[in-house]
This record gives structure tokens, sequence and C-alpha cells, in this order.
């Protein structure tokens, strides 16, 4: 079942002369419970993309549908909705408040959400516990080693219990060794909990376990390969 349609997107920052045409008339379904790679070089659409199909910002032209609904004549509180409860995101700047607690990090999805605060407490608990880190819950996020940081983004995207995660380089300011240990904390959520997996990424071999990777160039997909079962 198809989790994410965009069909014929294009989007354009700037004016005339000054005109970048990010994304040309992309067309892409992702399906439930899919790994799905979009790979190119800085500059080709790839983020804008992501961004396009997590409800982040919204199409010059074109349509993206969630769960085959139409996005693009919703409210904006209720595009808001849909991507608070649907969507979790891990990004390569970590976005975390570093004065604060772990375990307030992790919550502000379900704050947000209007989610009662015992039930916030123990579903981020939860989340911490699902990737290692229930240890940490009272320590501050800046006390935190660059591999524990991305890990706690992890919890906060998983603690909405999403149906899909967006990842944009999410290893990109990590050791080698710590990204290994993201990325298959990363397929394992797929694995284990059925979640449709959306990444960004510059790096081939990376790209190369995902069950498909798009390529764009220009703002366009230029190639589409679905890695061997």
């Amino acid at each position: 079942m198809t989790a994410i349609r965009a069909v014929n997107v294009r989007k354009t920052y700037g004016k005339k002369e000054n005109a970048f045409h990010a994304l040309r008339g992309v067309s892409l379904d992702i399906q439930r419970g899919e790994t799905v790679a979009i790979v190119g070089k800085s500059g080709s659409g790839k983020s804008t993309l992501m961004h396009l199909l997590a409800l982040l910002d919204t199409p010059d032209d074109g349509t993206i549908h969630l769960d085959n609904k139409d996005v693009n004549g919703l409210r904006k509180s209720e595009v808001n909705k849909m991507r608070n409860s649907y969507y979790g995101f891990v990004f390569q700047q970590f976005f975390l408040n570093g004065r604060q607690s772990v375990l307030d990090n992790v919550m502000l999805p379900l704050v947000i959400g209007g989610v009662r605060p015992a039930e916030r407490k123990r579903r981020a608990r939860a989340a911490l516990e699902a990737v290692g880190l229930s240890d940490k819950v009272k320590n501050r996020a800046n006390d935190l080693s660059g591999g524990q940081k991305q890990r706690v983004v992890i919890a906060r995207a998983l603690v909405n219990e999403p149906s899909i995660i967006f990842a944009d380089e999410p290893t990109g300011n990590l050791d080698s060794h710590t990204g290994e240990q993201v990325e298959q904390m990363l397929f394992d959520l797929n694995k284990e909990k059925g979640i449709t997996l959306v990444v960004v990424t510059h790096d081939p071999e990376f790209a190369a376990r995902f069950d498909r990777q798009i390529y764009l160039r220009d703002g366009q997909i230029v190639a589409e390969e679905r890695t061997a079962a």
C-alpha cells in the first residue's frame, strides 16, 4: 500500500534571473514498510524533496498525498496534526535544547500534541529505553556525546509511534563507528516495527542498504534502483 505519493511536484526559490529550480516535476511513490534512500550531490534537490514529502514545506505545483489523501487542500492546522501523528524526524543537526534534560527533549512532540504529562513521560522513557539511553534520562543534552545525541533524536522521532521516519544525512556529524550503529538502529526499527524509512544521503554505501535508491540531479529523478533481496 502506498504511504506517500508525490505527483509532478515543483519547487523554485527566488525569482527571475535569481530563480533556482530545486525540483522540476518529480513524481514518486513510497510504499508502507519500505526503506528508500534519496541520493544526490549538493544542490540536486534531495533535501527539498524530503521536506515536501515530510510536509515541512509546500510545492509550488503538483500534489503530495499521504495515505491517498491530497494534503494540498488541507488547513495548516490539519497538516501540522498529520505531520505530528504520522512522521518522526532525524536530522544531521540534532536540534536539541542543550540545557534541557534528555527526557524533556524527547517529550517535546508529545507536548506539542497535547498528550498528558504522565503519559508523555511514560512514552518518552520507553523510547529512550529502545535506543539504549534509559540511564541518561536526567542528563542535560549538552552533556552527551555526538552519538548519544543522535540516539536521543531517534528516541524523539519514535515517541509519537510514527509510521514513517524521515532522516536527512543522519550520520553526517558522527564518526564511522558511531555512524554505523545509528544506521543499524534505523534499519532495526524498520524491521521490528514496520516503520517506513526515507533517508537523504550522498553516501553510496549507506544508500545501497535500502530497498530502493532514488537518484536526483538538477531537480529531477535521473535513476531508480532496487536492492536485490
